[in-house]
C-alpha cells in the first residue's frame, strides 16, 4: 500500500463511496409505497438526499476510523503527536463543497414543490369597506391606527379596510393550471375527527372516498384548533388552521386504503385522530357516491325508516293489507 500513490488511494476511494451512496440511495426502501402522481417526485428528491448523506456519513465516520487505528498510540511510545494547527486548504474544501450541496438541494426542493403545484395558492377575494358621510370628528395620533368599526347606523369608517382571503398549499402542476377538478371535497378538521363533505352530491362521510386517476381538489377547514392532513402514501401534508382556508389536490395512481393521520398536537386525544382515504375505480366511486346520495337524501323517513308513532292506524296497516289483498270492494261488504 505504501507503493501506491495516495492520489490514486483517493480516486479508488472516490468511486467506491461514489457507486455505494448512489446505489443505496436508490434502493434505500424507506418510504412507503407510492399512491399518488406527487409521492415520485418526492421520493426522487429523497433518493438525491439520502445518497449524498451516505457518501458523507462513509467519508467522515471511515476517516475517524482509518485516523483512530492508524495514529493509535503503540505500547511504549510517549511522544507526543505531530503539531498540526491548520490547513487552509482543507478548509476552503469543507466549507465549500457543503456549501455547494445545500444551495443544490435548494434549488431542487423549489423545483419539485413547483411541480408539485406549492406556487399556486388559490384564489383571492378582495371585500372593501366603500366610504360613507361621517358626522364623527376626526381623531388624530396613534388611536386611528386601527380601522374605525362602523356605528350602530351603519356607518362605515373612513378608513378603507380590505380582507384578503387566500388558499394556502398544494394546487395543481403549473401545466394544469386552470383546469377544474374532477372531484372537490370540503374536508373539516376538528376535535377529534375528519369529515368529508361532497358539496356537487351533498354526501358527508367520515372517510374520504376518491376515484384512482381523477384530480381531487381538499378544501380545508378547522373548526377549533390547528390540525395537520396527512396522507404518507401520497407524500401530501398540509396544516388546516381555523380561520386560514388551505387545499390540497392531487391525482391517485393507486387503488386500496390508506391511512389519513393528523400529525399537529391537537389535544388530549391527537393520536386517535385518525381516518383512511379509500381509493376507488371509476366504477366503484359513482356506485359508492349513488348509494350514499339515497341514504342521506333528506327526507330520511322514506329513505331509511318509518317511526310507527307517528302513522295514523291507515297508514300503519297499509302494508299488510296490501299483503292479505284486501281492496276496498272487500272491506264495503264488511258491516260495521
Amino acid at each position: 500500500m505504501n507503493q501506491i500513490p495516495s492520489s490514486i488511494l483517493a480516486l479508488v476511494a472516490g468511486i467506491v463511496i461514489t457507486l455505494v451512496s448512489f446505489w443505496y440511495g436508490q434502493n434505500n426502501n424507506l418510504m412507503p409505497v407510492q399512491a399518488s402522481e406527487q409521492a415520485p417526485l418526492v421520493d426522487e428528491f429523497f433518493n438525491v438526499m439520502v445518497g449524498i448523506a451516505t457518501a458523507l456519513f462513509i467519508v467522515v465516520e471511515g476517516t475517524i476510523l482509518y485516523f483512530a487505528i492508524k495514529y493509535r498510540q503503540r505500547a511504549g511510545d510517549e511522544t507526543d503527536g505531530v503539531p498540526v494547527s491548520e490547513n487552509f486548504a482543507l478548509e476552503v474544501f469543507w466549507t465549500a463543497i457543503p456549501a455547494i450541496i445545500v444551495m443544490g438541494l435548494g434549488i431542487y426542493s423549489v423545483e419539485v414543490y413547483r411541480d408539485m403545484g406549492g406556487f399556486d395558492t388559490g384564489h383571492q377575494m378582495m371585500a372593501h369597506v366603500h366610504h360613507a358621510p361621517s358626522h364623527k370628528a376626526k381623531m388624530s395620533g396613534s388611536a386611528v391606527a386601527a380601522p374605525l368599526i362602523a356605528d350602530s347606523e351603519g356607518m362605515a369608517s373612513e378608513a378603507q379596510a380590505a380582507a384578503v382571503e387566500k388558499k394556502y398549499g398544494f394546487g395543481v402542476a403549473p401545466e394544469d393550471q386552470g383546469k377544474p377538478a374532477d372531484v372537490s371535497v370540503n374536508v373539516t378538521g376538528m376535535q377529534f375527527a375528519w369529515i368529508f363533505n361532497y358539496p356537487d352530491s351533498g354526501v358527508v362521510s367520515g372517510e374520504l372516498h376518491v376515484p384512482v386517476g381523477e384530480t381531487v381538489e381538499l378544501n380545508l377547514s378547522a373548526t377549533d384548533v390547528i390540525h395537520s392532513f396527512w396522507v404518507p402514501e401520497f407524500r401530501l401534508k398540509q396544516d388546516v388552521m381555523p380561520g386560514l382556508p388551505s387545499k390540497l389536490n392531487f391525482v391517485a395512481t393507486k387503488t386500496g386504503e390508506f391511512a389519513v393521520v393528523c400529525t399537529e398536537l391537537c389535544g388530549g386525544y391527537h393520536g386517535s385522530m385518525r381516518t383512511r382515504v379509500i381509493v376507488h375505480t371509476p366504477e366503484e366511486y359513482d356506485t359508492w357516491l349513488k348509494e350514499n346520495q339515497i341514504a342521506q337524501q333528506q327526507d330520511m323517513q322514506n329513505a331509511v325508516a318509518v317511526n310507527p308513532t307517528e302513522l295514523s292506524t291507515a297508514e300503519f296497516l297499509a302494508p299488510y293489507v296490501a299483503e292479505m289483498g284486501i281492496t276496498a270492494d272487500t272491506l264495503a261488504q264488511i258491516h260495521p
